[in-house]
């Protein structure tokens, strides 16, 4: 059964915080707060994990669509090639925000990632989960967990959320009501950036 951890974005109390750390790296599976909606995570790091995700969401693992969700942009050349600096100026006035923005994969990638030529990196602005990443010092993978097809309150509530996930994750993270619109998808592998989905992040930005 799922555990309900209580934690607040204001100030994340850091033995909650160590709690949701040490199951990430035990291979378990969260379901925590972003900026937009509730994500399903796991260590990058954790093949095992990252199998179980893809199970959840009926995908290939290699062929996945996750997200990687960084604390900040200072470990992003771990995960993607060389950006220019126009590029990298998008990033950081986009940044913390919710904005997922695919860039050009690199060579460093975890394994089961080799073959991605390109990756969606997300830095939420929510305490709560760049705190955790904080803690476990790389990435989490990230899925969001909304449903077209469900009620609304099942994506929002973290006691509902709880509900129907409780058999498949370790840990639902209440931090507080999510929220329903998807983050603002921007590819920059090309010349000039490309909106492919618009949701919370404003495109004026750009």
């Amino acid at each position: 059964m799922a555990e309900l951890l209580r934690i607040y974005d204001e100030n994340p109390a850091p033995k909650h915080i160590n709690k949701v750390v040490e199951t990430l790296r035990k291979g378990g599976l969260i379901i925590y707060p972003t900026d937009t909606i509730y994500g399903l995570g796991c260590d990058i790091t954790n093949v095992a994990a990252l199998e179980k995700i893809a199970q959840i969401k009926n995908v290939k693992l290699e062929k996945s669509n996750f997200s990687f969700v960084c604390e900040d942009l200072s470990n992003l050349s771990d995960y993607v090639k060389q950006i220019d600096s126009a590029t990298f100026k998008i990033l950081k006035r986009c940044l913390p925000g919710p904005y997922t923005f695919i860039l050009p994969g690199g060579n460093s990638l975890p394994n089961v990632f080799k073959k991605k030529k390109t990756v969606g990196i997300r830095v939420p602005d929510n305490n709560i989960c760049r705190a955790i990443v904080n803690g476990l010092g790389n990435p989490i993978v990230s899925t969001s967990i909304k449903d077209d097809d469900e009620v609304l309150e099942y994506s929002t509530d973290p006691e509902l959320i709880r509900e129907k996930w409780d058999h498949l994750v370790d840990i639902v993270i209440d931090g507080g009501y999510g929220d329903n619109i998807p983050s603002t998808v921007i590819d920059l592998t090309t010349h000039e950036p490309e909106v492919i989905r618009e949701g919370k992040g404003s495109i004026d930005i750009m």
